[in-house]
């Protein structure tokens, strides 16, 4: 074996349970990126992003010492925050409207990266998000998941609570859909 490899999530998250802080620090540095995005896409909200991602590491420091590597760490920490973005839906259907001056405010808010931006490529990536919008959340979720985090089926599986089989179905009727959609 490689003494040059890195450890893998789930040797660093036994270390870290053991007491090695510097083990949190690798694990977090590895999937911050990654999970920060997956959370807003979904959001599309960065301050709800900012709150769900600190409450997901939160949830997996105080999970910390009875944590079992019965699955991948990502697949763990990626249903952590499947679990809580599914209680934020569910409450947020009994929560008041957004405020009359919501787009106003929206307004104000900058957006540093629009100057920078060449037509095509906006174009290309708004048409590819107008698409991924249009998808059933089950399809857009997998999507994600498999496109951005390189999860496998059985991974998106465990996040989602749904088979294998359904997996690679709700895929193959995104990308489906999607084809469809950018062929336009």
């Amino acid at each position: 074996m490689n003494d040059l490899a890195e450890p893998a999530d789930e040797t660093l998250m036994l270390a870290y349970a053991a007491g090695d802080a510097s083990a949190f620090e690798q694990l977090y540095a590895r999937h911050r990126g990654p999970l920060y995005r997956f959370l807003l896409r979904h959001l599309r909200d960065a301050a709800l992003a900012d709150e769900f991602f600190q409450d997901t590491w939160q949830r997996v420091i105080s999970a910390r010492q009875g944590w079992k590597p019965e699955a991948a760490f990502g697949t763990w920490l990626y249903r952590i925050a499947h679990n809580r973005l599914n209680d934020h839906w569910r409450a947020s259907k009994h929560r008041p409207a957004a405020p009359a001056d919501a787009d106003e405010r929206m307004a104000r808010v900058p957006d540093p990266e629009t100057p920078e931006r060449q037509l095509s490529e906006f174009e290309q990536r708004r048409r590819l998000q107008l698409a991924m919008d249009e998808l059933p959340p089950e399809q857009r979720e997998v999507l994600q998941l498999r496109l951005e985090q390189e999860l496998t089926l059985e991974e998106i599986g465990e996040i989602t609570g749904v088979g294998r089989e359904t997996v690679k179905s709700r895929l193959r009727y995104a990308m489906d859909r999607l084809r469809t959609r950018l062929n336009e």
